[in-house]
């Protein structure tokens, strides 16, 4: 009984303890949701970068001689309350260095929500948020997708002991059976007799028959998929920030899925198109953006094109960036340090990684972006942006996702020929105001007349195969 008292006693805790930490991560990631919906377009998201907004890190202790959490949390309810009340130091320093810049407020914002976000600011400041895993070096977020292997090893296991003890089970039964039946004493079967017999080895080949023909087949299915493909870019593109918070429409960059076959990956003269004004982004600062500049060769400490860029040595155009870089950084803390001397090497460095390429022995800077491919249909397979987006009227979550959520841009859809031929079958064709699909009049009568309630891709010759594969 003490054992027993014991064993639950710990499971306790050790639930505990779980769910703390459970809660502890869901909390943080909350505060990250939060902070990019409200807070990420005017403070930066290293959070040590003054922005359109000051630098986030260590607020929780710049506040803490000025009223504390109290004060702060009003300051982040409604900040033009206190600066019209007067009654605050801090609250006053900063209007008078960042005014007239007004900061939005967030009434509706509870105090587990700041909480949360206060967190995640300062997990991220500290270096402790995301987590890092062993040997990435990096902040950067790892999926690692969990492992059920040796749960299904463990069950096989305990399945296995189950039919052992039930075919013993099964074995003194007939003997017993046997032995009132004769009235004399016969032998029993040993397990070695009872594992080797006629049906459990016709049980066992036909069992590895079917795990063999399941295998089989769901790796044929699978060959050449890629859903969940998450490549690194050579640019840490936010579509979060972009799609999510900013409301860029896709089209405005992939301008080609409207009137063409292929989507296109956007030039880096679309980036320029806002980047000329927008110098500082709002997670990495000038790093990932002094990227695009290298790459078509324009000068931000000049608001100019670069003459002959492609013509520069390396040592030239490396002078041009890591002065851009240095002069923000001075600007933003307010001199030079050991901080920021690392700061401008790294960045260099993440220039030349992401513009030049070793395999190929392009040493180049000046040139477009090679981003990598997410999807990537087989060449006997036919698809055609525009029919879908511009006829159909098909939204691009629909195949690629939540973009607006992605951080990190995956193949979200299986891609795969049923998946397709499963969405012709379901999805209605959107006659309304479509000019497109004014030839097939006798549908329109049948809509109006009410014998028809939908017309589905599939009705006007979706599943014909020469659709997609001509």
């Amino acid at each position: 009984m003490t054992h027993k008292s014991l064993t639950l006693r710990f499971l306790l805790i050790l639930g505990l303890v779980l769910g703390t930490l459970s809660v502890q991560a869901q909390d943080l990631a909350a505060g990250k949701t939060i902070f990019r919906n409200n807070c990420a377009a005017c403070h930066a998201g290293d959070m040590k970068t003054n922005l359109t907004g000051p630098a986030l890190g260590g607020a929780e202790e710049r506040w803490a001689d000025y009223g504390g959490q109290e004060a702060l949390y009003s300051w982040i309810r409604n900040s033009q309350a206190m600066i019209a009340a007067g009654d605050n130091e801090y609250a006053n320093q900063l209007w008078n260095t960042w005014g007239p810049t007004v900061m939005n407020s967030f009434l509706n914002l509870t105090d587990e929500e700041i909480a949360n976000t206060l967190a995640y600011i300062d997990g991220v400041y500290q270096g402790t948020y995301p987590p890092k895993t062993e040997g990435d070096g990096g902040g950067e977020v790892v999926t690692v997708e969990k492992d059920n292997t040796w749960l299904f090893i463990g069950l096989a296991a305990v399945l296995g002991l189950l039919a052992l003890v039930l075919a013993r089970v099964v074995s003194n039964l007939n003997y017993m059976i046997k032995v009132k039946e004769t009235g004399e004493q016969v032998s029993r079967r040993s397990l070695v007799e009872v594992l080797t017999s006629r049906g459990v080895i016709a049980f066992v080949v036909f069992a590895l028959i079917v795990l063999g023909g399941y295998t089989t087949v769901n790796n044929a299915i699978a060959l050449g998929r890629q859903q969940g493909y998450e490549p690194t870019q050579p640019i840490k593109f936010s579509h979060v920030t972009h799609a999510g918070i900013q409301q860029i429409e896709c089209q405005y960059c992939h301008d080609g899925a409207r009137r063409s076959k292929h989507s296109v990956i956007p030039a880096a003269n679309t980036c320029m198109n806002c980047h000329k004004a927008i110098k500082n982004g709002s997670q990495y600062g000038t790093a990932e953006l002094t990227k695009i500049y290298a790459s078509v060769g324009y000068d931000p400490s000049s608001d100019k094109y670069i003459e002959n860029y492609d013509q520069l040595e390396r040592d030239e155009i490396e002078s041009i960036y890591k002065k851009w870089i240095a002069d923000q950084y001075v600007q933003n803390t307010g001199g030079m340090d050991d901080e920021g001397e690392n700061q401008i090497e790294e960045q260099w460095e993440g220039i030349v990684a992401a513009l030049t390429n070793e395999e190929t022995g392009d040493d180049k800077i000046a040139g477009p972006i090679e981003w990598v491919r997410i999807h990537n249909l087989p060449d006997h397979a036919y698809f055609n942006h525009a029919q879908h987006v511009s006829v159909g009227k098909v939204e691009c979550q629909t195949c690629h996702g939540p973009v607006e959520e992605m951080e990190l841009v995956y193949q979200y859809s299986p891609l795969s020929m049923g998946w397709c031929i499963n969405c012709h079958r379901q999805t209605e064709v959107q006659f309304a105001g479509n000019e497109y699909y004014q030839a097939y009049e006798n549908y329109h009568e049948q809509i109006q007349e009410g014998s028809r309630k939908a017309v589905t891709v599939e009705d006007i010759g979706g599943l014909e195969c020469q659709k997609c594969h001509y």
